[in-house]
């Protein structure tokens, strides 16, 4: 019972904030993420993943695994160039601009709620 995600955005709900969301749900769209940026305001969300990159990168980022349901299985901050571990369970990858997940109060066990502005799934 799974939803179709699509590319586009919408607001992540997090339990401290509300925040712009971009969906890479596209193999092209997951395949360039965050690359070639020099910062990123919101989250990207990757969907279908559970792992993620940042070799090429700019900048770090903080990554949270999520189940299928957004709830965060794991929250980690890498440095550019570095490959991460694949998580078992994970559905999506939620990547934001390191800090920024702490602030929103994305921890381990949370569950987040992505309300797309196309009409597409939510959480």
């Amino acid at each position: 019972m799974g939803r179709r995600w699509r590319d586009g955005d919408g607001t992540l709900r997090a339990p401290r904030a509300e925040v712009p969301l971009r969906v890479a749900a596209s193999y092209r769209a997951r395949t360039r993420g965050l690359l070639g940026r020099d910062g990123f305001t919101g989250a990207l969300l990757l969907t279908p993943a559970s792992s993620v990159h940042t070799i090429g990168m700019r900048f770090p980022i903080d990554v949270a695994y999520l189940d299928r349901r957004l709830r965060v299985l794991a929250v980690r901050t890498m440095p550019p160039g570095r490959i991460g571990r694949p998580r078992l369970r994970a559905r999506h990858v939620l990547e934001a601009e390191a800090g920024a997940l702490a602030g929103w109060g994305v921890a381990k066990g949370v569950r987040l709620e992505a309300v797309l502005t196309m009409g597409g799934p939510e959480g």
